[in-house]
């Protein structure tokens, strides 16, 4: 008879739990004295931890593909929404309306608005930054553009 599971008597299942392998306690375990390390060479070293990347002394991959162009640190990046994602809704749209209404993920330095896609009802439209083409969709629906300014907060 199967006995019946909630969640007092969860197990899992037969198999998929190992016990981990216990190194350098006594002969008795298999795996004394040299503890699974072989007897030389630099794995059998005390100390023995290798870096990350670490190709036996070859220089490793991340030194030895070419490095090109360059990372700003200090760039701006803004959460993007299209004109054609506001069509669904009504009213006044802010960034914190496009938060909860999970056209953005996150916030960032701000939201800016682009003009892929159409809109054919007005809507009061408030973001940090638009698009040429989005201000031109937006004010031929009938709607308005409204800039925010930045937060000083930057995620």
């Amino acid at each position: 008879m199967a006995r019946k599971v909630d969640l007092a008597n969860l197990r899992p299942a037969k198999g998929s739990r190992k016990k981990p392998k216990r190194v350098g306690r006594g002969p008795g375990s298999g795996h004394g004295k040299t503890a699974t390390a072989g007897h030389k060479g630099q794995l059998s070293r005390s100390g023995r931890k290798q870096y990350a990347g670490f190709e036996g002394g070859q220089m490793p991959l991340q030194r030895r593909v070419p490095k090109r162009g360059f990372t700003n640190l200090f760039t701006t990046e803004y959460a993007v929404v299209n004109v054609g994602s506001l069509e669904k809704l009504t009213g006044e749209v802010t960034p914190e309306r496009l938060l909860k209404e999970g056209l953005v993920r996150k916030l960032l330095a701000g939201v800016k608005i682009l003009g892929d896609g159409e809109l054919t009802k007005p809507l009061v439209v408030k973001a940090h930054r638009f698009s040429k083409s989005a201000l031109e969709k937006i004010t031929r629906a009938g709607g308005r553009a409204e800039v925010i300014a930045a937060s000083p907060q930057k995620a």
